[in-house]
């Protein structure tokens, strides 16, 4: 009679299963709470005490950790294993159908405690899964209840689940193994490490699982496969809700991500439009109708095809302020009813999408550069203590320090090189993604036009020379906001003393590549 051992802690379809099993004339061995459940529906099982001739021990904490359990589990088919389990009174075990505890379930919960979370880490459950998919040459793996009727099917029809389908749930209960070591190992770590505003705490090992969630249409160009992956099982781009228009495409995600992550940096209320992963136009007002027409004035031409992200609840004044604009996505934490009919039927095609947490620059940034990954922990702007230097004859007047302000937070968030040229409130010209800063300055001034004008400047980097600086002030820039730290910082200086013009100095960099 072949064998089956049942240790679960989600009893899903775990009934069926194993009224099925016994139809087939299999004995179940079961422990603890698998065995009560089957016996409460009154399908013969064996328990392991039986097996071990041991009870179990420290509340559950040792059922299964057993010779009679793993080597039952481990004899190979061939007569020598099946001789030394036969003369210690074991048998071989057929089938192990066994899911672990909640332990990432349980570090989700907020303010989880450490040793709840330990209590959570199961020891026996991963023992009897990677033991029995290491033998899945004579030994069949459960882990997930999905498989249950794959593996029920194939003993109906043949009276064995073959060599492919028992490897296939081997790597699967390795796979599942992996990632809750991982988890563990994350969130052992995490608590370990040093405190995240430590320029240098980076974990010497760095561990993670992902899991598919979605397979794309194509990547960034059609012949590129892709899919998206999340930290956690099932959770969507961004632990968003989208309510209406096509799947997310990869760029998409890429878009929403740069414009997500640039709204969060705003407390008033802020629109940001971003194409190919810079921002065209930022806006913030006293509405986001109002902001609106600002941020897209900064830039109507490259706003088409790209997306908007909002920090308040979309209403029907914004909606009606979108005009007839073509926009791929919109991101805002949250949306009225009748904004939201009107979005769904006037934009059908638009990703609507609710995101209801801001970006908080937790954990570290991770790029896969070729044989390897690069890490760093995120800008969330200027570190504790960065000071606005004034470095000029002039200082900037009230009105020039508020739009110096705005735009030193905006640039952050523009491909380095980067210029943003804004006004309070509002940027006029963005010029970033450049080789040169001088031609990211000369791309922002085009943009901005007449409205460079009485306009302030900002650039994520120093100037490595004068010729940004002038080429900034024959636009009619009056002040300009930068890191500064550039040998040729005094002559970048003495520019703009010769024309009158402000110039403050961060001591902070914001590159963004």
């Amino acid at each position: 009679m072949p064998r089956a051992l049942l240790s679960v802690y989600d009893k899903t379809g775990l009934t069926g299963l194993a009224a099925a099993l016994a139809d087939l004339g299999w004995e179940i061995v079961a422990s603890g709470g698998t065995e009560k459940s089957l016996v409460e529906a009154g399908i013969p099982v064996t328990p392991v005490q039986q097996l071990t001739a041991q009870p179990e021990m420290l509340a559950g904490r040792v059922k299964t950790l057993h010779p009679a359990i793993h080597a039952g589990i481990l004899a190979r088919d061939r007569l020598d294993d099946m001789d030394e389990l036969a003369r210690h009174g074991y048998a071989p075990i057929n089938l192990v159908v066994c899911n672990l505890y909640p332990f990432q379930q349980t570090i989700a919960q907020p303010g989880i405690a450490l040793q709840d979370a330990l209590e959570q880490i199961d020891i026996g459950g991963v023992t009897l899964l990677r033991a029995a998919a290491k033998n899945f040459f004579r030994v069949v793996t459960l882990c997930d209840p999905a498989d249950y009727s794959r593996v029920i099917a194939a003993l109906k029809a043949t009276g064995a689940a073959d060599l492919a389908l028992r490897r296939d749930l081997a790597v699967k209960a390795f796979a599942h193994t992996r990632d809750y070591d991982t988890a563990i190992h994350a969130f052992l770590s995490q608590n370990a490490a040093p405190a995240a505003d430590d320029a240098d705490s980076l974990p010497p090992q760095l561990s993670f699982a992902v899991h598919a969630v979605d397979v794309l249409r194509y990547g960034e160009n059609p012949h590129q496969s892709a899919g998206y992956y999340s930290r956690q099982a099932g959770q969507s781009p961004f632990g968003a809700r989208q309510y209406g228009g096509k799947q997310l495409s990869y760029n998409n995600i890429l878009d929403l991500d740069a414009a997500w992550r640039a709204i969060s940096s705003f407390h008033e209320p802020t629109v940001v439009i971003v194409k190919h992963l810079t921002p065209t136009g930022i806006a913030s007002a006293a509405t986001l109708s109002a902001a609106y027409p600002y941020a897209l004035d900064s830039d109507p031409v490259s706003a088409f095809g790209g997306v908007i992200a909002v920090n308040r609840p979309v209403d029907d004044a914004f909606v009606t302020a979108l005009g007839t604009l073509f926009i791929e996505a919109i991101a805002a934490p949250d949306y009225t009813p009748a904004a939201l009919a009107a979005l769904m039927e006037k934009r059908q095609n638009c990703r609507i999408m609710q995101i209801p947490q801001p970006f908080e620059g937790s954990g570290m940034d991770i790029r896969s550069v070729h044989g390897g990954l690069l890490i760093q922990r995120y800008d969330t702007g200027d570190p504790a203590g960065t000071l606005f230097r004034t470095v000029t004859e002039r200082a900037p007047t009230p009105e020039e320090m508020t739009a110096l302000q705005f735009a030193w937070k905006a640039v952050q968030h523009v491909k380095s090189n980067a210029i943003v040229l804004a006004h309070p409130g509002y940027t006029v010209g963005v010029g970033g993604g450049l080789p040169s800063r001088v031609d990211a300055v000369a791309l922002a001034v085009k943009k901005a036009g007449s409205r460079a004008g009485g306009a302030v400047l900002a650039s994520d980097a120093f100037f490595p020379f004068p010729d940004g600086v002038e080429l900034a002030i024959q636009a009619g820039v009056t002040a300009i906001i930068q890191p500064g730290g550039s040998i040729r910082d005094t002559g970048v200086i003495e520019a703009a003393n010769r024309a009158g013009v402000a110039m403050i100095f961060t001591g902070t960099r914001h590159f963004r590549h």
